[in-house]
């Protein structure tokens, strides 16, 4: 197949794709020489890309992983410690939402920015549905409160653990909702059982994903009893047609936020162990 494509005015034999090969199938001829991965080998490409990252030349483009589609990183674009680290620490989870859609366009732009996190052996296999149907939000949240009452009668003490579902259910009860807080969209990232690390993988896609939502104006929170639910109930699942044979998935709130913030909370200090 060939997989590397080599502009030899270019490279300068220098062996950095093949140090930074995660599989090490990329060569370099005995004495020295143009880069390649031998025939039996290129099954083994895990398509990560690092290849075409790490040459500072720009010599080296792959069949998967086109140069022309790989854009250089722009110096000027680069954050310092001090803005990365109060770009991650104003991330809120962001319970009240203005009643007003949330374009298809920013949705669409979110999801491609997802498909950039780390996946286990570069799967890639997160899929996404997005429901911003009203009254099917509404159906999932009802839903979800009715499992919760059934659970908790099923089962007291689970309420031992976790009393505020209780409340939960009180608020639904009384008008409110406390399960989808009335966001005007759901988003639910699953992947397939093939994937390795499925649950880790839908984690991260979610976590790119919200970090850049607050940049975009949007607001989003983990659906946890949401989640909880599709996990117990396959008739929920099939209701928003999330595929059965997707075991990992989690939900995610995301609308525009009626509170802005001003301040950077502190949190518990971590507790670590150098060994």
């Amino acid at each position: 197949m060939g997989l590397l494509k080599i502009d030899k005015s270019k490279c300068k034999q220098d062996g950095l794709c093949a140090k930074d090969c995660m599989t090490a199938i990329i060569r370099i001829p005995e004495g020295g020489g143009f880069p390649y991965i031998p025939d039996n080998m290129e099954s083994m490409c895990r398509v990560c890309g690092h290849c075409v990252a790490v040459c500072p030349h720009g010599a080296l483009s792959h069949e998967l992983v086109p140069l022309e589609k790989s854009p250089a990183i722009k110096d000027e674009l680069k954050i310092n410690q001090d803005q990365a680290v109060q770009f991650l620490r104003t991330r809120r989870s962001i319970r009240f939402y203005h009643d007003k859609g949330v374009e298809k366009e920013k949705i669409q732009k979110l999801i491609e920015t997802a498909r950039y996190a780390p996946t286990a052996s570069n799967s890639q296999l997160v899929e996404w549905i997005v429901i911003s149907d009203k009254s099917k939000i509404h159906t999932l949240a009802a839903k979800t409160t009715e499992w919760l009452r059934q659970l908790l009668k099923d089962d007291p003490a689970i309420a031992k653990a976790s009393p505020y579902l209780y409340q939960v259910i009180a608020a639904w009860d009384g008008g409110y909702d406390p399960i989808l807080r009335k966001a005007p969209t759901v988003l639910v990232a699953s992947a397939p059982k093939e994937a390795l690390g499925g649950a880790t993988d839908v984690v991260l896609a979610l976590s790119y994903l919200e970090l850049l939502a607050p940049v975009m104006e949007l607001g989003t929170c983990w659906a946890g009893l949401l989640n909880g639910a599709l996990t117990a109930l396959p008739s929920l699942k099939e209701y928003i047609g999330l595929p059965k044979k997707h075991p990992h998935h989690f939900p995610l709130m995301i609308g525009y936020p009626k509170a802005k913030y001003y301040r950077l909370p502190e949190r518990k200090q971590p507790r670590i162990t150098y060994i």
